[in-house]
């Protein structure tokens, strides 16, 4: 495992990117949204952040099943969520989250490390999510290759949507460098096939020790340019 410090230089022919929580700040651009969901509910007691997390905690775990639209995930997580916490909410209150897409906003080092490695290299980006959410959010970079789970039919924890970057990536598995923020599906979905991969670890939280370990840890994915050779 390497760090921001280690020597290794490393010169991809195709970066690939988590979308949410790597280069979308998907938390705090979403509690709003959240909170709206608790309050039509009646259920302003609740902390939004452990209701949120609760609630991707299940998306997660849902994306293992037989594939089905991430609105459609989101929705059924809600519904699991609300009956957790013993609230008789409407799943349908998700609306409120996918009208919060164009709202989102980018972490402060995303567009000009994007732009900067488009001069050297191919980019991709890999997300669990519906085209139609992807085209909504505020990431207005012109990406070489779009791995959609709507395009894949699956998601990143069995490896479905990775094989499908794989397959469509144009260079050899080794020539690809995947970024990341979540453990449980870039980390879980990327290292079984073979895959180099930078966990964009932006919380500072522990890795699990059920997760297989990544080939390098960063703080944000400016840092890259630590070990990407341009």
């Amino acid at each position: 495992m390497g760090d921001s410090t280690s020597a290794v230089r490393l010169a991809p022919k195709l970066m690939s990117f988590d979308v949410f929580g790597t280069l979308i700040s998907v938390r705090d651009s979403s509690y709003g949204a959240f909170e709206q969901i608790l309050a039509k509910a009646g259920a302003h007691h609740l902390d939004v952040k452990t209701f949120w997390e609760h609630w991707e905690h299940l998306n997660i775990a849902h994306y293992w099943d037989a594939y089905r639209s991430y609105r459609d995930i989101c929705e059924l997580s809600l519904a699991e969520t609300f009956a957790h916490f013993k609230v008789a909410g409407d799943s349908r209150l998700i609306g409120h989250y996918f009208e919060a897409f164009p709202r989102f906003f980018l972490y402060d080092d995303v567009v000009r490390t994007l732009e900067r490695l488009a001069r050297h290299c191919r980019l991709a980006v890999v997300s669990n999510i519906d085209d139609d959410l992807l085209a909504a959010t505020p990431l207005k970079q012109n990406f070489d290759l779009v791995c959609t789970a709507q395009r894949a039919k699956g998601y990143k924890p069995d490896g479905t949507l990775f094989r499908y970057l794989i397959a469509n990536a144009g260079v050899s598995k080794d020539e690809i460098l995947h970024s990341g923020q979540s453990q449980f599906t870039d980390l879980v979905g990327g290292k079984p096939l073979g895959l180099t991969i930078a966990w964009i670890n932006r919380r500072q939280i522990a890795l699990d020790p059920s997760v297989p370990p990544p080939d390098f840890i960063f703080p944000d994915i400016h840092s890259l340019g630590d070990i990407v050779a341009y």
